[in-house]
């Protein structure tokens, strides 16, 4: 634990989360989560909603745990709604659907990620990218679902969930389940941009971080092909970034080095959520490359020097994870190429643990929850 923080008791009773509008018709399911920005994460229990005609009833295997899982339950960003079950990761095995449910059966093994609905009805919801929702996506937890009497949603740390069929994604069988997780961020995000820029064979790509989203970067380029660069400002992880497949690493505060790697890079993805300066970046791009934002510091960038995107027709864009389809295109793609997440799987009594590791950069590379080392809730939610 980090120094000052203090170790959360066990609850002696898990709290009950309602998210359902109809709390008689739901079922229990056993979740750890945050009861104030100063809880750690503790037992809780969340009422699930019966399968409506489009749902899909998932049992949770495992959940990644993401970095901004951290920044949610700790109130760092906004204040969320308490009690918060995070987790927006999820594997499992469905066990019952809707009545009007085609596409899945029960004993599938499916995924949720960062999404559980959006309006549907939008330009960019029709174009299929739902995580750009004109009206506002609806995230898989701490998000108010109309659609389920303004119900909050919670996440994955927990034993079940109940999903529209839409939002729900097919995870191919020769992916381990643990080491899939990631993929349904860390693995679209940057999945995400590297398609949009059309990567393929022959084209140069730089990544900039070697944490969860950057070690993604690195496997999912070299599938398509391309050329990968690391860029790091740590000698220590020059061995790793080649254990990984990069074919280059470049020392990024070695001025020289930097030189070196002018014009050489056609796309970057940078996954670095600390302020840093992006100029000597855009240096190394060819004429017409772009660099994807995907790291979100909290704080103020250095100013980027317009003359150098001015002079080689640069582009500075963001990207944030991709739709329902691309996701889906992702994970088959992943599997095609035998592309999964390094990952460290943890139990329940290791989350707050972990969550003070992620902080401190101490994993390779992502975190993983195994439900199963969820107790069961023992009451039921209409008792």
């Amino acid at each position: 634990m980090t120094p000052g923080r203090p170790v959360p008791p066990p609850l002696a009773k898990p709290i009950l989360i309602d998210s359902s509008e109809s709390p008689a018709a739901t079922t229990l399911a056993a979740a750890f989560g945050a009861t104030s920005a100063d809880s750690g994460l503790v037992p809780l229990t969340v009422a699930r909603r019966a399968p409506k005609e489009d749902d899909v009833e998932i049992a949770i295997e495992f959940c990644g745990l993401c970095h901004s899982d951290v920044h949610a339950t700790r109130g760092e960003w906004r204040v969320p709604p308490y009690p918060l079950v995070p987790g927006h990761e999820i594997v499992g095995r469905v066990t019952r659907v809707g009545a009007a449910v085609q596409d899945f059966a029960p004993g599938d093994r499916v995924g949720v990620g960062c999404l559980v609905d959006s309006c549907r009805e939008c330009e960019s919801c029709l174009e299929g990218l739902e995580q750009y929702c004109e009206r506002g996506n609806i995230g898989t937890y701490g998000a108010i679902d109309p659609r389920n009497g303004d119900s909050i949603t919670q996440g994955g740390y927990s034993t079940s969930v109940v999903v529209d069929r839409r939002f729900v994604l097919r995870v191919p069988e020769s992916l381990d389940p643990a080491a899939a997780a990631p993929l349904l961020c860390a693995g679209i995000t940057t999945y995400s941009p590297l398609r949009y820029f059309d990567v393929e064979e022959g084209d140069s790509v730089g990544v900039v971080g070697l944490g969860g989203l950057g070690h993604m970067a690195v496997k999912i380029a070299k599938a398509m092909g391309a050329d990968v660069t690391v860029f790091t400002t740590s000698e220590s992880k020059f061995d790793a970034a080649r254990g990984l497949g990069a074919d280059h690493v470049v020392l990024s505060k070695d001025a020289d080095a930097m030189e070196a790697a002018n014009r050489s890079i056609d796309v970057i993805i940078d996954t670095v959520a600390a302020p840093h300066d992006l100029n000597p970046y855009f240096r190394t791009l060819r004429l017409d490359g772009a660099l994807f934002q995907l790291g979100l510091p909290a704080d103020d960038m250095p100013p980027v020097s317009p003359g150098l995107l001015i002079r080689r027709r640069l582009a500075y864009a963001g990207s944030l994870i991709g739709g329902i389809e691309e996701t889906q295109e992702m994970l088959d793609f992943c599997a095609e190429h035998g592309v999964a997440s390094d990952i460290e799987v943890v139990g329940a009594d290791q989350l707050n643990e972990a969550y003070d590791r992620m902080v401190a950069g101490d994993v390779k590379y992502r975190f993983v929850l195994d439900t199963s080392t969820l107790q069961e809730p023992s009451e039921r939610a209409d008792a």
